[in-house]
């Protein structure tokens, strides 16, 4: 029945239906978590072997004889480097590897265009009154954190089915000096699992900002993560920034946080040959490199880009299914009820579950009595408001196999719950 159009009587016979099975789901005492998109154990016991991989002191020699366990070599040792532009799609001139986390790069490069600007900037970014950064959302709710903790103000950009809308960013940027960066998440988008289309990446490589010292935030957290054989594919950001002679205007990132250790990968960082001799300069005030061994630890597991295809293959396995078993669970607990709109995404963490308008927030406190935690409604917007308060962040990754389905089926039934409790208050 689609709720939408349903009578009084059919909605309110619907209602007694689902709030028995609310009910007694509740009374089951339930304890099931699908908050964050984290990986769970059989992804991190993959690379049980890269923990023992260096045995020796003279196995820490990397392919120049050079010592991994002393200073030296600030941009990361070149093996891995090698492994990672290839990946990245750039050479070897244009990346930087850091520690596990590529928010901690992220996190570095904003602070420093605050402290001191960047190589095109009049002043740095904190001796302006305000400071802007446009946000597609629903959009990854760190990247707000950071905005939010640094006092700069963010703009929603709406968020399409070929990435964030390119009409209003074009405009935005070229009228405010103001607006110093733009987040992005290309592809497999958290949460919405969108790429961002070809057309999306070439108007993101022609911007003309007022700002000369506009940035635009590229993480590419999900570049490897495919479900499937057939993954999305996303243009190279790089080649076409260098085209269009605007190759300083990129940063992206990507880790192997979500490939080998979560809390133990290493991070890279590429832009222009320039913007990397300048990162360089600037983090080796912060100190004297980062950890090597375990660049070291990555390279011997990974060995070539080979590897880290295979890797990920192996993560595809253990994840497909849980996302399979969502949308399956989507499709029959939703119908033809009218009151969602999901999409099956083919990588990444999440999928994006857009419910009735003004019901999200009793969605999530229905699940949540019911003993189902899911991820703060708001996360996914800045500020932590969602404006129509409809967007649910579904993260299946860190899930027990044989408990996915059934949170997945609970969450339809606490969003048809919430729906026809607001449509027979009308």
């Amino acid at each position: 029945m689609n709720y939408l159009n349903g009578s009084k009587q059919e909605l309110q016979a619907e209602y007694d239906l689902i709030k028995k099975e609310w009910d007694e789901a509740k009374a089951k005492g339930l304890s099931l978590d699908m908050s964050r998109g984290k990986p769970e154990k059989r992804q991190l016991d993959l690379c049980g072997e890269m923990m023992t991989i260096l045995k020796t002191p003279e196995d820490c020699k990397n392919e120049n004889g050079f010592d991994v366990r002393n200073y030296g070599l600030p941009t990361g040792i070149p093996e891995l480097k090698r492994i990672f532009a290839g990946v990245m799609g750039v050479s070897e001139k244009e990346i930087f590897t850091g520690g596990n986390s590529s928010l901690n790069l992220m996190y570095n490069l904003i602070v420093d265009g605050m402290a001191i600007g960047f190589a095109e900037s009049d002043k740095p970014w904190g001796k302006y009154d305000k400071i802007k950064f446009l946000c597609p959302a629903p959009g990854y709710d760190r990247h707000f954190g950071i905005c939010q903790h640094l006092g700069i103000e963010m703009i929603t950009v709406p968020m399409l089915a070929t990435g964030p809308d390119m009409d209003l960013v074009e405009k935005l940027v070229a009228e405010d000096e103001t607006i110093k960066g733009i987040w992005c998440v290309p592809k497999y988008s958290n949460p919405t699992g969108v790429t961002f289309s070809d057309e999306t990446v070439r108007r993101f490589a022609a911007l003309s900002p007022k700002a000369k010292d506009f940035k635009i935030f590229w993480d590419n957290a999900y570049l490897v993560h495919d479900l499937y054989d057939e993954g999305d594919k996303l243009l190279n950001i790089h080649e076409q920034a260098n085209k269009t002679g605007k190759g300083n205007m990129v940063f992206s990132f990507t880790s192997t946080s979500k490939i080998t250790l979560a809390g133990g990968g290493v991070c890279f960082v590429a832009s222009s040959e320039e913007n990397i001799a300048w990162i360089t300069k600037t983090l080796a005030l912060e100190g004297l490199g980062y950890d090597k061994v375990n660049q070291l630890r990555h390279f011997r597991y990974f060995k070539d880009a080979a590897g880290v295809k295979a890797v990920m293959k192996k993560h595809a396995d253990i994840l497909r299914p849980k996302f399979e078993a969502v949308i399956d669970e989507f499709n029959k607990g939703f119908g033809n009820t009218g009151i969602a709109r999901y999409h099956q995404p083919r990588g990444g963490y999440f999928i994006s579950l857009d419910v009735m308008p003004g019901t999200a927030k009793r969605t999530w406190a229905l699940a949540k009595e019911m003993g189902v935690t899911l991820t703060n409604v708001g996360a996914t917007f800045p500020y932590g408001i969602d404006p129509k308060d409809e967007n649910l962040r579904i993260a299946p990754s860190n899930v027990l196999p044989g408990d996915v389905a059934d949170i997945a089926h609970y969450v339809t039934v606490c969003a048809r719950l919430a729906a026809l409790e607001k449509l027979l208050e009308k």
